[in-house]
């Protein structure tokens, strides 16, 4: 398979900085959105370094497996290689490398006052052979888009997502709610964190995009699907970064479209 994808951010309309950071790889086939919390130096410098840090563990190369002859050659590959026995190991190095940059980022936080209790978002997808590997933490989101249709993947780690698989607010009243920022698991806020990970089938044509609440606060699963559908991949982040910014654009936004296609 080939994995290709096109990023974008912005600082918004009422924002005068911008603690989003994005990471888009096609060489290691690693994609990521981050949105920093903790104020100015802070937010930024969380997001920062949860990309930086995943970008730097996952492009450290991979012990390949012991053949079962017992051989222990040490030969190596790389977290982009399409070979599926040497992506079987992805996902867990991939939880690993989320858990390590909570610990950094705590860590940094403890010893300069000036980021006291910094922490961000982070929603990270790992393509090896035939499966996405897909680490969460946080309310940024990724939705996959096939057979013209978009579903969402991840689950919001927030308080008012909690409050509406309670039962206790309905999904119009939790849009208006004014508690709809506040994030009940980040990365980097405590010393350790615990992702959410799935491992997903992927098939040729499908499209994943990778978001920052400043998006999906604005738009809908229709609206998402509408754009995907009518516009070329390379084009959509930006158009629905617009889109968002059109509305309001009270946060900052970003967006990834990562493509499947077949290697020919």
């Amino acid at each position: 398979m080939r994995i290709r994808g096109w990023g974008a951010s912005d600082v918004g309309r009422k924002r005068d900085h911008n603690e989003d950071s994005f990471l888009c790889n096609d060489a290691l086939s690693l994609y990521a959105v981050a949105d920093g919390m903790g104020g100015h130096l802070g937010g930024e410098r969380a997001s920062r370094m949860a990309i930086d840090l995943i970008e730097r563990a996952l492009s450290a190369p991979l012990p390949s497996p012991r053949a079962s002859t017992g051989d222990s050659d040490s030969d190596a590959v790389t977290p982009s290689l399409t070979v599926d026995s040497a992506s079987l190991s992805l996902g867990s190095l991939l939880r690993g490398a989320v858990i390590g940059a909570d610990r950094a980022i705590y860590e940094n936080a403890l010893a300069d006052p000036a980021v006291s209790g910094m922490g961000t978002t982070l929603t990270a997808l790992l393509f090896g052979g035939r499966k996405a590997y897909l680490g969460h933490v946080g309310d940024s989101r990724a939705y996959l888009y096939r057979d013209g249709k978009v579903r969402q993947l991840t689950d919001d780690h927030s308080w008012i997502q909690e409050q509406v698989r309670a039962g206790l607010l309905s999904a119009e009243e939790a849009k208006e709610s004014r508690f709809r920022n506040i994030i009940t698991r980040s990365v980097g806020f405590e010393p350790s964190v615990r992702p959410d990970m799935q491992d997903l089938m992927i098939q040729a044509g499908d499209c994943y995009l990778l978001c920052s609440d400043g998006l999906s606060n604005y738009l809908s699963l229709d609206e998402i699907r509408q754009v995907l559908t009518t516009q070329f991949y390379r084009d959509a982040p930006r158009m629905l970064i617009d889109m968002a910014n059109d509305r309001g654009g009270e946060d900052n936004v970003t967006c990834i479209c990562i493509h499947v296609s077949n290697d020919n």
